[in-house]
């Protein structure tokens, strides 16, 4: 397997893993996270919101069966960039900090550039621009 399809799989993985953390503890994942406990309405949208990232993740995950896996990279790539500024921002702010907050803030910013270098190094196997 070439580093683009490996790096979009780990980035899958990863999502699928916390969509599925978040359906299954919407609570705990909020004290982790953001060390506050969740409302009911809070759980609910914590709830859905792990649902639309299983379903994300494993839209991803199938890339690797791609030949021209461009929109994929580009869609995890936006995702992982945004939700590093989102936590960030967070974070910054002070009021919702928990244990694990800044190790997601990390990995998140991690993310694009690993496929941004997997892209780079793909690219001359024949595997389209990203743009």
């Amino acid at each position: 397997m070439n580093a683009i399809r490996w790096t979009i799989l780990v980035a899958a993985i990863e999502i699928v893993a916390t969509g599925l953390f978040l359906i299954i503890a919407p609570s705990l994942f909020g004290w982790l996270i953001f060390g506050a406990e969740l409302s009911e309405a809070g759980q609910a949208l914590g709830r859905l919101g792990g649902i639309a990232m299983v379903g994300f993740g494993l839209a991803a995950g199938s890339a690797p069966t791609l030949s021209q896996p461009a929109s994929v990279v580009r869609a995890l790539a936006i995702y992982s960039i945004l939700a590093a500024i989102y936590l960030g921002y967070v974070g910054l702010a002070g009021k919702l900090v928990g244990l694990l907050l800044w190790p997601a803030v990390a990995l998140h910013a991690i993310f694009p550039v690993l496929l941004g270098r997997a892209w780079q190094r793909g690219k001359g196997s024949g595997i389209a621009t990203i743009i």
